[in-house]
């Protein structure tokens, strides 16, 4: 089973569209011959990937809040959707202690108003939501986190994660395995790529000092986590949004979507190997007081391996490298073919992929 012999002319909605994440899948989309509908909220950043894309001219762009019910479902009722994609969310660990309210509000009641809004559109054959690997009761142990593994979060934005899980789950056994919708839930790592320019995520923070000539603050050099390129969960959400379309019983459930053991790296070591790609920078250690944070995170990536077919197929060295040459490029040629660039990248992944024996990558070049 290949990606576009599933994804071409299926209306694909995507929420969350105009963040880092959200732009490099629905340009992938695109790729693979989808209508990508994207329903978000303005860019959050200046730059910002969604824009100098220009994305809005290329996909059809909503303007929304999924906390807005009302609107949400008449935009799904409106564009009957056949895949989902919830990429929504207030993701940030440190500005989860600052926005308590807004982060439960947007990632609880928004993935409650996805689901309700998926329930009652008849189109809608497959739904993925996108959580992440914080969302598991963090004890500190040296093994990968396995999809059976208990929810928890010590900060709001790791517990409301967890939230989302359970929410999600209750809402497959109640609802949406009676109505013959495929749902399942995604927990990937710490992505890397170009085009984050959001606060407090190592990379971007490294890429405004290296480019403003300042050194990088970092407040846990010896914390690990499982770093991986953008493009190897969204393979991977992309992978199950298809196989859910013709075997829901088997595919849906949660997902783990991580880097080798070998790429779990620590956030001083992973900053050392982006200024020797960049070829340039200082570390500087932050020692004001900040907010908990866990110390070892790693997953468990066995169960998409062997049902899915999935792995990663970039080393941490080889997804540096794409990411600091997507930032050269962009420093060098602002605007300028960006989109194009970004799909020569999407592409080499797929041809990386196919060589390593991948079968969904085996008719999308």
């Amino acid at each position: 089973m290949v990606l576009k012999n599933n994804y071409k002319n299926k209306n694909v909605f995507i929420t969350g569209a105009t963040g880092f994440k959200g732009t490099w899948l629905s340009i992938w989309l695109q790729r693979l011959g989808a209508n990508v509908i994207g329903y978000s909220l303005e860019p959050a950043t200046n730059p910002s990937m969604f824009n100098i894309c220009n994305l809005e001219d290329k996909i059809t762009n909503i303007i929304g809040d999924v906390r807005d019910y009302n609107f949400l479902l008449t935009q799904f009722q409106k564009h009957k959707p056949d895949i989902v994609f919830h990429l929504a969310a207030q993701p940030l660990v440190r500005q989860s202690y600052k926005c308590p309210i807004e982060t439960y509000e947007t990632n609880i009641m928004g993935t409650v108003n996805l689901l309700e809004a998926a329930k009652n559109t008849g189109s809608v054959k497959s739904v993925v939501v996108v959580t992440t690997d914080k969302c598991y009761e963090n004890k500190e142990w040296p093994y990968g986190y396995r999809e059976n593994d208990s929810m928890g979060g010590y900060d709001p934005y790791s517990s409301s994660k967890g939230c989302v899980e359970l929410i999600v789950s209750a809402y497959r056994n109640s609802f949406f395995n009676e109505r013959g919708i495929a749902l399942s839930t995604a927990r990937a790592g710490n992505v890397i790529g170009g085009g984050d320019w959001a606060e407090d995520r190592l990379i971007p923070d490294f890429v405004r000092a290296v480019t403003e000539d300042k050194s990088i603050r970092i407040r846990n050099p010896y914390a690990t986590r499982p770093w991986q390129h953008v493009l190897e969960p969204l393979s991977g959400y992309l992978r199950i949004g298809a196989l859910m379309l013709d075997n829901k019983e088997t595919y849906s459930s949660a997902w783990n979507f991580g880097p080798k053991d070998s790429d779990v790296l620590t956030v001083e070591d992973i900053l050392r190997s982006a200024i020797d790609v960049w070829g340039k920078g200082t570390i500087e250690m932050d020692k004001r007081d900040n907010p908990h944070e866990a110390n070892f995170l790693k997953l468990d990536i066995s169960k998409a391996n062997t049902y899915l077919k999935w792995r990663p197929v970039y080393t941490v060295n080889k997804a540096l490298e794409y990411t600091i040459k997507w930032y050269e490029h962009y420093y060098v040629n602002g605007n300028k073919n960006i989109y194009e660039y970004t799909l020569r990248q999407i592409e080499d992944y797929e041809k990386e992929a196919k060589k390593q024996g991948l079968t969904w990558s085996e008719e999308n070049d």
